[in-house]
């Protein structure tokens, strides 16, 4: 939606463009138009066009009881809120959870087991399962790379005695993918999140406090954030980070919030959020080195074909035997960095579908069908939307689904159903 910022564009062989930080939305986004604007991604109203009927009441989750709420805040045709100061979230340990007071219409249905207690602890608060393996062990070629980078910069700079220090620093520079402080600040600075306001915290803590309590984990080992957007989403950022868009804190149910809640703990507690960002560090310098020689390239290619068309080919042909050259001298290195984004597509696809079993797991299968629902409805609505009003629809290739990091909705959808038929 989910599991960071757990990439996009086809790549430049032999090494991949950057992508940015892994982040675990709960679908992937609709598919872009090249004509008009396109409407809001995740409108409040459905239009008119809507044909794709709500998602069923799943016997598991229970009926909504829609409490007397106060008066509704004014919300934007496009979703609700007005982006207020950025900050840090906590959850203080021992603070004994109630049902939340409702700050907008969305109805209280959630079923609150444990009211904020539990009745086990979980040996292993988190850990890393297959996919965040499989994501380290992907990204090993780009850490080869990046290392070359770093010691050959240090040594032109600083001799060789200051690149084993240097080449030690950035190893162990790693950590802050761990370190609270600089995890907030991450999330702050780079992925705009903010805290939660006194009444989004009053309907979010308890919703994740039950979340927890039924799977044993410590509430208090995760940041509570928000991100201003109009979008039905939420995400795992590094070791100790969840948000949540305004959109799915104020208008959906919080049996649904609850469902996504713990979609992005599965991302923490199997390790998909922090191996992603590692393993986007490490092969950060070996993509800054290939973007400047992507740009000396074009450079030398334009001066070229100032002097003449012959110059240009011979060029051509010289960078032609450099990446054929290195295909064949490290094959074990050159091979998989073309093929990493693919792989580590795959392994979103398998992370996301991973995240889903832990919501369903903790009792929230019929719940996380019923916003995969809602996000393929709204889909198809936008599509309606584009063929009435004489949009040209574009549909993603071979390449850009073998690209991305979600599953369908379909898919995960039918992933979820034996879970519906034990009635979990």
């Amino acid at each position: 939606m989910t599991q960071p910022p757990d990439p996009a564009a086809v790549p430049e062989p032999p090494y991949p463009a950057a992508p940015p930080p892994p982040r675990y939305p709960t679908a992937a986004p609709p598919p872009q138009y090249s004509s008009a604007p396109s409407p809001p991604q995740y409108p409040t109203a459905v239009p008119p066009a809507y044909s794709t009927p709500l998602p069923p009441a799943y016997p598991t989750a229970p009926s909504p009881a829609y409490p007397a709420a106060g008066p509704t805040p004014p919300v934007h045709p496009a979703g609700p809120g007005t982006p207020p100061p950025a900050g840090t979230a906590g959850v203080a340990p021992g603070v004994t959870a109630a049902v939340p007071s409702q700050p907008t219409g969305a109805p209280d249905d959630l079923d609150y087991r444990h009211a904020g207690s539990r009745i086990h602890v979980a040996e292993h608060q988190r850990g890393a399962d297959a996919t965040a393996i499989g994501r380290l062990l992907i990204h090993v070629p780009g850490l080869l790379v990046s290392l070359a980078v770093v010691a050959t910069v240090a040594e032109a700079l600083a001799g060789p005695a200051g690149a084993w220090v240097t080449v030690l620093l950035w190893l162990a520079s790693g950590a802050f993918v761990f370190h609270r402080p600089t995890e907030l600040a991450f999330a702050r600075h780079v992925l705009t999140l903010r805290a939660p306001l006194a009444d989004e915290r009053a309907r979010l803590e308890p919703v994740w406090r039950e979340v927890t309590a039924r799977a044993g984990i410590e509430a208090h080992s995760y940041e509570l954030m928000v991100e201003n957007s109009t979008e039905l989403n939420a995400s795992a950022v590094a070791g100790h980070v969840v948000s949540v868009t305004t959109y799915a804190l104020n208008e959906i149910p919080s049996s649904n919030l609850a469902a996504v809640l713990a979609h992005e703990l599965g991302h923490h507690t199997g390790g998909h959020a922090w191996a992603g960002l590692l393993g986007y560090w490490y092969s950060l310098p070996g993509r800054a080195a290939w973007a400047l020689t992507k740009r000396l390239a074009r450079f030398a290619l334009v001066i070229a074909s100032v002097f003449s068309a012959a110059a240009t080919g011979v060029l051509v042909l010289f960078m032609g035997v450099l990446l054929t050259a290195g295909m064949l001298v490290v094959p074990y290195i050159t091979v998989p960095l073309v093929l990493a984004p693919y792989l580590l597509a795959y392994m979103g696809r398998k992370g996301e579908l991973r995240a889903d079993q832990q919501a369903a797991d903790l009792g929230f299968a019929g719940q996380m069908t019923q916003v995969l629902y809602r996000l393929q409805a709204e889909e198809d609505a936008l599509e309606a939307h584009a063929r009435a009003t004489g949009q040209r629809l574009e549909k993603p290739g071979r390449l850009a689904r073998l690209l991305s990091t979600h599953p369908d909705n379909p898919t995960r959808i039918r992933a979820l159903e034996p879970y519906l038929r034990t009635g979990l």
